[in-house]
């Protein structure tokens, strides 16, 4: 079994900052791609930013030069540090992992259960 946990949410100022945390656990044999989305409400859920094994990054439009993404293989980790923070960036950030658990073939993508973000204005 193979959980996400994600940690860090809070209330801000806009302008302000936050960090949040992802950690995978479990029966873990490898982990490709780690990412963040988030969801707004009456919105669909949206890519945030992701993070490649090998440390490649992507950036939503939205967020690139504010946010940045990064990861530490040895913990199963992924973080995200968010900066600048506005208004619109008020959403439940979802953390997403591509795991091969132990004694599977194949990678799967697993979510966390989530964290909310509301920055007020």
């Amino acid at each position: 079994q193979v959980q996400l946990v994600e940690s860090g949410g809070g209330l801000v100022q806009a302008g302000g900052s936050l960090r949040l945390s992802c950690v995978a656990s479990g029966s873990i044999f490898s982990i490709n791609a780690m990412g963040w989305y988030r969801q707004a409400p009456g919105k669909q859920r949206e890519l945030v930013a992701t993070i490649t094994s090998d440390y490649s990054t992507n950036y939503a439009d939205s967020v690139r030069g504010r946010f940045t993404i990064s990861r530490d293989n040895a913990k199963n980790t992924v973080y995200l540090q968010m900066s600048s923070l506005k208004p619109e960036d008020t959403a439940v950030y979802y953390c997403n992992a591509d795991v091969r658990a132990d004694l599977v073939w194949n990678y799967r993508a697993y979510w966390g259960q989530g964290t909310q973000v509301t920055v007020s204005s």
